[in-house]
């Protein structure tokens, strides 16, 4: 062999040597501690969403009554039921709005109460006289009417400040 051979040789075999110790002596290193994976919170359900202070406008005008106040009734909903949803209170209100004249019985509170006793808003409608059919067809236009003044309320422009009253 020639003696250029035996120097690539030898260079090969201390730098293998080489990696090999420093692979060795790595693996015997003090392991890093253990991180800790904790899960993402998320929000609960409980928790109080923001409405925007004209999330009822469309609604409000359809019924004929302020935003302010249909959004303070529905917090004094919310408090009686934590369980109502802000469509389950447009829909309660929308439907006595719609039936109140064909049936006295029928009224946001008995709604709202009903829901509160775990009904759904079909049983509760059934259960103040009318047939399922009705019911359906009532909640139905219910829907369609809420739709139609939110859309109407998108459009309208936010009521301005009520001015300070003047001593």
């Amino acid at each position: 062999m020639k003696p250029i051979s035996h120097l690539v040789i030898d260079i090969a075999l201390v730098a293998g040597l080489t990696l090999g110790a420093t692979g060795v002596a790595a693996a015997q290193r003090k392991a890093p501690p253990a991180t800790r994976h904790t899960a993402v919170a998320h929000p609960s359900n409980e928790a109080p969403k923001a409405t925007s202070p004209g999330s009822f406008r469309g609604i409000a005008a359809k019924l004929g009554t302020t935003p302010d106040a249909l959004e303070s009734a529905y917090q004094a909903a919310k408090q009686a039921n934590p369980k109502l949803t802000r469509g389950n209170f447009v829909a309660a209100n929308m439907l006595a709005h719609n039936l109140s004249t064909k049936n006295s019985a029928i009224t946001t509170d008995a709604l709202l109460n009903g829901l509160k006793s775990g009904k759904s808003i079909g049983q509760t409608l059934q259960g103040l006289g009318l047939s399922t059919k009705e019911a359906a067809d009532a909640e139905k236009q219910a829907k369609k009417d809420t739709r139609a003044a939110e859309r109407a309320g998108e459009t309208q422009p936010p009521a301005p400040p009520a001015a300070p009253a003047k001593p």
